[in-house]
């Protein structure tokens, strides 16, 4: 069975080309080793649809100033463009005191799109996708929530050989819209980094080792504040986030 609960701090990192192939080179020498949506080392690609209301009220609360301690998400996901029979993913995600805790069910395209549309719940006798749904349930009840935007990218991601936990994500081609939000409609639209970006993401549930610690001070590789729903908001809304270019090219002057 598909883990249904993810617990775990995560931290990101905006990097150059160079600093995410330099970056791979080293964690590899270090025996990270590819997950296994990376067929032979190869990215994959995430297609997700984030919900949200007429006001845009979830995002708005997530991306308020100073940060909330209790921030909530609900999402579709999937891992190709889906027909009906394929699976999905129903995630909510949300982050307690900077603590991400993750409670996602499989179900297939037209499952999915009936229980949120229609309140079609999928039948099972398993205890812990009860639990999932009925969670999903109570969330749709309480937030008059639909969809608001498409987002999807290409990701590479590693693992610790001896701490699965310990997770590193590197993603690119990160593609938005806000109109035509079915998964089964495919990728395209507006670009959220510039090419030369990667965002690169590390899923802890400890302190960061020692050794990944020094790659990051070998490679002036800096902590940063980014969601990809959010900086897509920003924008939405006339406010260009800065690129990783021009920071450098600012503190260069």
């Amino acid at each position: 069975m598909p883990k249904l609960v993810f617990k775990r701090r995560e931290k990101k990192f905006l990097l150059t080309v160079e600093q995410f192939e330099n970056v791979r080179r080293k964690i590899l020498d270090y025996g990270m080793v590819y997950d296994a949506y990376c067929k032979n080392g190869s990215v994959y690609k995430i297609y997700n649809i984030y919900f949200d209301d007429d006001t845009n009220s979830v995002i708005r609360r997530s991306s308020q100033k100073p940060k909330p301690k209790f921030k909530e998400k609900f999402r579709m996901r999937s891992y190709v463009i889906p027909k009906d029979d394929d699976d999905v993913f129903l995630e909510i995600k949300r982050k307690v005191t900077g603590v991400v805790v993750k409670r996602r069910v499989r179900l297939t395209y037209a499952q999915a799109k009936a229980f949120i549309s229609r309140g079609e719940r999928p039948k099972t006798d398993d205890y812990l996708v009860n639990q999932v749904l009925n969670e999903i349930e109570y969330y749709l009840e309480q937030n008059k929530v639909k969809p608001a935007l498409y987002l999807s990218y290409a990701r590479i991601a590693f693992f610790g050989a001896d701490d699965p936990d310990f997770r590193v994500t590197f993603d690119r081609e990160i593609t938005t819209r806000r109109t035509d939000l079915e998964l089964s409609s495919g990728s395209y639209g507006e670009q959220l980094l510039h090419p030369d970006e990667v965002l690169m993401e590390i899923k802890i549930n400890g302190a960061i080792p020692k050794w990944f610690a020094d790659i990051l001070a070998e490679e002036k590789i800096y902590m940063t504040s980014f969601s990809k729903y959010g900086s897509e908001y920003s924008r939405f809304r006339g406010h260009e986030f800065t690129h990783i270019c021009d920071r450098r090219s600012i503190a260069e002057n």
